[in-house]
């Protein structure tokens, strides 16, 4: 077989099937999730996805239950990258409602406190608290209440969540 007959490899940022990573793109993290009938976004300092199948109305900063992967299933590269604090977080939100898509970026940054080790949620924050395992950005310029009112009713509507987190290093 030749070069040209060989399967190519997704490209760095290409959208993967089943839950897979780029392996080759190590700054890169997806999380796959869904919406809920409870979504609603209303929480003033964090944005939060979880495993849970489950949310009740006072989850207010859940945007999306039933996540495929938590800060656990991080590389060591993304999670060692995410610990510096100047490195740039990009959490981009995007939002599958079958005939309309939305997306949506909230920018933070890293810190060296980040454990990223949580096996159950990911939360990112406006603050600088770092003091559990779940937090994977601080000082986000955007929160659940932030979010656009459409793309928060398309998954209160229970549309497809992807989130792409970019963590780009200081120069």
């Amino acid at each position: 077989m030749s070069d040209a007959d060989a399967p190519s490899e997704p490209a760095a940022g290409d959208a993967l099937d089943d839950g897979e990573r780029d392996v080759d793109d190590t700054r890169v993290e997806v999380v796959r999730a869904t919406g809920h009938e409870h979504v609603s976004a209303e929480h003033a300092s964090t944005f939060e996805l979880t495993t849970d199948d489950w949310l009740t109305p006072a989850g207010d900063c859940i945007v999306g239950v039933e996540a495929d992967r938590t800060p656990r299933d991080f590389s060591a590269e993304f999670r060692e990258a995410c610990r510096d604090a100047d490195a740039t977080i990009e959490a981009t939100l995007v939002v599958d409602a079958g005939d309309e898509t939305f997306e949506q970026t909230i920018t933070g940054r890293g810190d060296p406190d980040l454990a990223l080790l949580d096996d159950r949620s990911m939360v990112g924050r406006t603050s600088d608290y770092t003091d559990d395992e779940r937090t994977i950005l601080v000082d986000g310029d955007g929160v659940a209440a932030d979010l656009d009112r459409d793309l928060v009713a398309a998954l209160a509507d229970g549309a497809d969540l992807t989130l792409r987190l970019e963590v780009e290093p200081a120069e």
